[in-house]
């Protein structure tokens, strides 16, 4: 059998035992291992298997996962996020559908302190699903707009998609986080505006809270919140400027976290005991994967399988933008059966090789995969940020209400993607204003 051969079981074993429900991460290393074995040698698997963990753990780049991770946990334990949701819910009382443009905002001030779809849809479901339930709105609009809001964390700074793309691919993660923050708020605002219109035009999804709010309870409300605007700002306005990488702007927010918590007397052992283990369940997941997907690409590097793709791609023709909307309709398909990152993972290295063949935009690139990938969180039939928000949200609410409710955001989603592809500008002018 030729190394080509070998190449192309290992991908069709690898879809066989995801389709059985194996572990990504153990699909991905069982079957690289033994695929290097295959074209190389036991020699050449054992030296790999014990060369790579190691390199990629000590990668710099990626000490930025746990500290986003943990800025994340620690804003959700010190209560940081009910704030933000109940002053964003004061001052949106008037609005059609306020609480779900409520919940949408939430999540977007939230992504930007957490850097996780899943961390999103969960933290802010906990407080804003009983509470769109209590005020009679449409199941299905509540749960809906909580499991697509959550996507928002993949791609408003820090993001962990983000993180793993730029180390991945080698490109500046700094720059990847900027590329990020305009598509993020675009998201946010064409969501807003759906669920505005959906509840002018259908009264009975979102009957209006009845409730007198004062001036003075609007900028009580508000003022508890400034915690996380420093944080988010903090942030971004560290990498952006150069001040700090984002490892450093994560930590220091972090702890900053911490520190608020502690001075408004919510830091206790309880609150830091769950914080840390948050983190470190979450950091060990993704390395997991990581791990696996970098002995895939050593093993389909060592069998030819990306040359081979690149020069069949190249035969065809295509232009960029037909690349484009070719491999979003790989990740969308992968994107209902795998986690975010498992599905970037296993596809970057093979539609790598080719984006560098065409020379195309590798930041731009990877705002389209991360959206991508996070719209695959959405889809059925195993949309993971759906099953996280059904979770959350218990028997009261059956797991197709979700669903229905989420299909109007992925009409969204065909919006905002087409602006994307269209104009690369949207992702690209933050990160033009850096360099220059």
């Amino acid at each position: 059998m030729s190394d080509l051969a070998i190449g192309g079981l290992g991908i069709a074993s690898i879809l066989v035992l995801l389709a059985l429900r194996v572990q990504i991460a153990f699909a991905l290393g069982i079957v690289s291992f033994i695929g290097i074995m295959l074209v190389r040698g036991w020699g050449a698997a054992l030296s790999t298997v014990g060369t790579l963990p190691f390199s990629f753990a000590s990668s710099w780049e990626l000490s930025a996962v746990p500290m986003f991770l943990l800025m994340g946990a620690a804003a959700f334990q010190m209560g940081l996020t009910a704030n933000l949701f109940r002053a964003t819910r004061l001052w949106m009382n008037s609005i059609p559908g306020g609480l779900a443009v409520t919940t949408n905002i939430t999540a977007a001030g939230f992504a930007a302190a957490s850097g996780s779809s899943v961390a999103t849809s969960a933290a802010v479901g906990r407080l804003a699903i009983p509470e769109m339930l209590r005020f009679g709105y449409d199941k299905g609009l509540a749960t809906g707009t909580v499991a697509a809001s959550g996507t928002l964390g993949a791609l408003i700074p820090p993001s962990i998609a983000f993180v793993i793309y730029g180390w991945y691919t080698g490109q500046s993660v700094s720059l990847l986080l900027m590329a990020g923050l305009i598509p993020g708020l675009l998201t946010a605002g064409i969501y807003s505006a759906m669920i505005i219109g959906r509840c002018i035009r259908s009264p009975e999804l979102a009957p209006k809270v009845a409730q007198t709010v004062t001036w003075k309870e609007k900028f009580e409300a508000l003022a508890s919140v400034w915690p996380m605007p420093v944080l988010i700002l903090a942030v971004i306005g560290s990498i952006y400027s150069g001040i700090a990488t984002p490892t450093e702007a994560g930590a220091v927010a972090a702890a900053f976290a911490f520190i608020i918590g502690a001075s408004q007397g919510n830091l206790t052992w309880k609150s830091l005991r769950h914080s840390l283990d948050d983190t470190m369940n979450t950091t060990a997941s993704l390395f997991f994967i990581a791990i696996g997907a970098l002995l895939l690409t050593r093993f389909l590097a060592m069998a030819g399988v990306p040359e081979v793709v690149s020069e069949t791609v190249a035969s065809l023709e295509l232009s960029k933008v037909q690349l484009v909307i070719a491999m979003a309709l790989v990740f969308l398909v992968l994107g209902m059966f795998l986690d975010p990152i498992g599905v970037m993972l296993l596809t970057l290295p093979i539609f790598l090789p080719t984006f560098e063949a065409l020379d195309m935009d590798l930041i731009w690139i990877g705002v389209i995969v991360v959206k991508m990938v996070e719209v695959g969180v959405l889809t059925p039939p195993v949309g993971i940020n759906v099953y996280v928000v059904k979770t959350v949200a218990g028997d009261s609410v059956p797991l197709t209400a979700v669903f229905r409710g989420v299909v109007w955001f992925l009409a969204c989603e065909i919006v905002i993607i087409s602006i994307l592809i269209a104009y690369p500008a949207v992702s690209l002018w933050l990160p033009q204003l850096m360099t220059h």
